[in-house]
């Protein structure tokens, strides 16, 4: 009754949003995006917008305008090969399997039987065998997403290298056309305005010439440029405007005729109303009989001043801070991109190398590593500056003072968001950037720092916005003080001034986010040794743990839940003492002590000393059943449920070598034995130890399904359980449960580039392209860790699950 209940109160609540104040859902469960098993690897770096091509070589996802998605193949937005022998032309393809109604004057249909692709993220390869030409392209495709950088990591680029191999026993003259249109193939491509315009930069004695496309657009209006780089031997020529709608005809005959385009000067005239512009540039070389030689095109997009939904405020990207915010930056931007892919090569390599050339690690997990990161830029990313007349009073509000480092961490790193999901459009979604979080802190520590301090300002002030109606039918206050908010906004909104988008329940009462900043901070510390960090953060941590003891309602060191779905799992009820909540909360408690002792702050370290020797045991006396913890105390008939992420706690205090000894918060045995109940049950019990661990099992092996979440899996949560069995020294055990999502998602349901927050047994998946899957970074963080310690790698012998 109460989940027919909400359903309806959404239902009138959709209604109101979507149907009278035409405005979109932040969760819109009544029209979910569509599956489609076409996504390859996204261009671009980090929060300067994104574009995802297919592993096809579609141009399919677009997300410049910040954390609003649009699904559209752009079917003028293709490469072209065309090759040439004794001055005549021998063969021109589009490098497109498609066949479409539009561009119809040029030869489609390539035969996909003679391609193959293959993405390591950031880069990707297209592999065409020109059949019957003896020839070879291979298409590089590389993006600037580079650990521990922060300048051309921001940078919304992507450059392909083409690789041109001439197995003839003659010269061949090559050229690859790189066709787009003005647009990202919505309505505003046809609202009149747009123009195109060529360019050439040149910096340093290195030339590159392409085609402006200037997209006009009252709100967060863009360039896009493409260009190739001149050099000996490579000619670069252009067409600034053609019509995609049309047969394309002449742009085909132009191309044809000398392999080179026609390369007018001057501006296009703007379009009309209804019309829709595309420009076209073509690098051009001859390849000696049996040689190589390499083409190098670029896309850029300039898009450096951005409004979100409301309009109030604008902010400029992390970008502009190197190439300025006028508007005017694609041509710099696309001869940085194509004079330095080769440096951000290096680095890639050198970053990649080491867990690639490890032969105990197996070839999936080096996968999933890999690809899953395309999240961090491809999550509607934002990066943005903080505007140049900021102060600390304006970031610190009235209660901030304390946080000292707050505006000259935000003035040199910036802003950083990030969506809970392509589908959930919230930003920075705290409960699930807890499991997330490992990506940031490894891989661009300052951005994680900068989205906690950003939290802790928002921890310490009070929300003075009225009193919003929740989907649970009550009302509440949209953000109390001292307590940490759900998420910083949506992008149809204005995030970071009005957080909470999230409607569903009151987050003031959820259990889990308060020690998830706290378990973040400590884990932050452990990682970085940033001690300014430490120092600001610890009046914070001391807050909203003082605000998390009202949970403990009978004084015995454990909070209770509240007998609602409290927590990450918002849909899924606990009551009572809880083996997920309890057990953050006495792995914060325990954090407590420990950056008190780091701190010299006797009197705190103390009081959380006597709050984790009552909690260690109220929590093994009401939830430890001799095999396993249950999901709660409540004696309902689920409270035995075997849930696979009661060990949570420990994953964290794993992760930062609080295990043991005086640290030791779960006995080492009970921990053990948990995650082997866990394994035999949760993986092994379904679907026949191939889909990874389902989130509620019944002790006599039968799914939970008390709510809609128990019987879910979530790929996040069990990359993190597969974590903590390898923390805990079950490696194989980790693997082979981890094993499960990468082969359900990349290869059974076709979800690359789009891993879903859930999925059941029988193929029914929920919410695409989500946040929380970024935590097998903690495997990798585990892995570390363990190799650090033991005197041999560990091999893994269990055998290997085929789709």
């Amino acid at each position: 009754l109460s989940y027919l209940s909400f359903r309806c109160r959404y239902f009138r609540w959709w209604y109101k949003k979507t149907r009278i104040e035409k405005k979109s859902a932040f969760i819109d469960l009544l029209c979910a995006v569509s599956l489609q098993q076409i996504y390859g690897c996204p261009l671009g770096g980090i929060g300067g917008g994104t574009i995802t091509r297919g592993w096809r070589g579609e141009f399919c996802r677009w997300q410049l305008n910040p954390g609003i998605y649009h699904y559209e193949t752009v079917i003028a937005n293709q490469f072209t090969v065309c090759l040439r022998c004794k001055g005549q032309t021998v063969y021109q393809q589009v490098l497109s399997v498609e066949r479409p109604s539009t561009l119809q004057g040029w030869n489609w249909g390539y035969c996909g039987h003679y391609a193959f692709y293959h993405a390591l993220y950031p880069r990707a390869w297209m592999v065409y065998e020109l059949p019957g030409q003896n020839v070879v392209l291979t298409c590089r495709q590389v993006s600037p997403v580079i650990p521990h950088d922060y300048k051309d990591s921001s940078l919304p680029v992507g450059v392909f290298i083409w690789e041109v191999e001439n197995g003839r026993d003659e010269d061949v003259e090559v050229s690859i056309m790189f066709s787009l249109q003005n647009g990202t193939g919505t309505k505003e491509d046809e609202s009149g305005g747009h123009w195109n315009e060529p360019f050439g930069f040149e910096k340093e004695g290195e030339r590159v010439a392409g085609v402006l496309l200037h997209h006009c657009t009252r709100v967060n209006p863009f360039t896009l440029a493409i260009s190739a780089r001149e050099k000996a031997g490579t000619g670069v020529t252009h067409l600034t405007t053609f019509n995609p709608m049309g047969s394309g005809r002449e742009v085909w005959q132009d191309l044809l005729q000398d392999g080179r385009l026609d390369s007018p000067t001057g501006k296009s005239s703007p379009t009309g109303k209804g019309e829709v512009m595309a420009a076209a540039v073509c690098a051009s070389c001859r390849v000696p009989a049996q040689g190589h030689r390499t083409l190098e095109l670029a896309l850029a997009w300039d898009m450096p001043c951005v409004h979100f939904g409301s309009k109030e405020k604008l902010h400029l990207r992390r970008y502009t801070r190197f190439f300025g915010s006028g508007g005017d930056a694609a041509p710099a931007l696309s001869h940085h991109a194509l004079m330095h892919y080769k440096e951000w090569e290096r680095k890639i390599e050198a970053w990649q190398k080491p867990i690639l050339e490890n032969s105990q690690l197996p070839s999936w997990y080096k996968s999933a590593l890999f690809n899953e990161l395309y999240f961090v830029t491809d999550g509607g990313t934002i990066w943005v500056e903080l505007p140049s007349d900021c102060c600390a009073e304006d970031l610190q509000g009235p209660a901030g003072a304390g946080l000292s480092h707050l505006l000259p961490v935000l003035r040199e790193y910036g802003r950083f968001a990030y969506l809970e999901g392509q589908e959930y459009r919230m930003y920075n979604t705290y409960d699930v950037h807890f499991y997330a979080s490992f990506a940031l802190i490894m891989l661009w520590p300052k951005l994680q720092i900068s989205l906690q301090y950003d939290i802790a300002v928002t921890v310490v002030n009070e929300d003075i916005q009225p009193r919003q109606y929740l989907m649970c039918g009550q009302t509440a206050q949209v953000k109390l003080k001292n307590v940490v908010p759900h998420d910083i906004g949506d992008p149809a909104d204005e995030p970071w001034q009005r957080v909470n988008a999230y409607l569903m329940h009151d987050t003031a009462d959820w259990k889990d986010l308060n020690l998830k900043f706290v378990l973040q901070v400590y884990r932050d510390y452990c990682l970085t040794h940033d001690c300014l960090y430490l120092r600001d953060m610890w009046p914070v941590c001391q807050a909203v743990m003082e605000s998390e003891l009202k949970f403990d309602t009978d004084n015995d060191g454990l909070i209770e839940n509240g007998g609602f779905a409290d927590q990450t799992y918002d849909a899924w009820v606990v009551s009572g003492a809880s083996a997920y909540c309890g057990g953050l909360w006495l792995a914060a408690v325990c954090m407590m002590c420990k950056m008190a002792k780091v701190l010299g702050d006797a009197e705190i370290q103390q009081k959380y000393m006597d709050i984790l020797s009552k909690g260690k045991e109220a929590f093994e006396r009401m939830l430890w059943n001799g095999k396993y913890y249950n999901y709660d105390s409540s004696g309902s008939d689920t409270s035995s449920s075997i849930m696979s992420d009661q060990c949570a706690g420990q994953w964290f205090l794993g992760a930062c070598g609080l295990d043991q000894e005086e640290f030791e918060v779960f006995p080492k045995a009970h921990v053990v034995s948990a995650l082997k109940t866990i394994y035999e049950k949760n993986v092994m019990s379904f679907a026949g130890g191939t889909m990874g661990a389902v989130n509620g099992m019944t002790p006599d092996g039968v799914p939970d399904t008390s709510s809609v979440q128990s019987n879910e899996v979530w790929i996040g949560v069990v990359y993190a359980l597969a974590a903590t069995m390898i923390q805990e020294g079950l490696v194989e055990e980790g693997f082979r449960t981890a094993e499960g999502c990468y082969r359900t998602v990349w290869e059974r349901l076709g979800m690359a580039f789009q891993t879903p927050e859930a999925y059941r047994e029988k193929r029914v998946y929920r919410s695409l392209a989500y946040m929380r899957p970024l935590s097998i970074w903690s495997m990798q963080l585990a892995l570390e860790r363990r190799a650090s310690q033991a005197p041999a790698p560990v091999q893994t012998s269990l055998v290997p699950i085929h789709p």
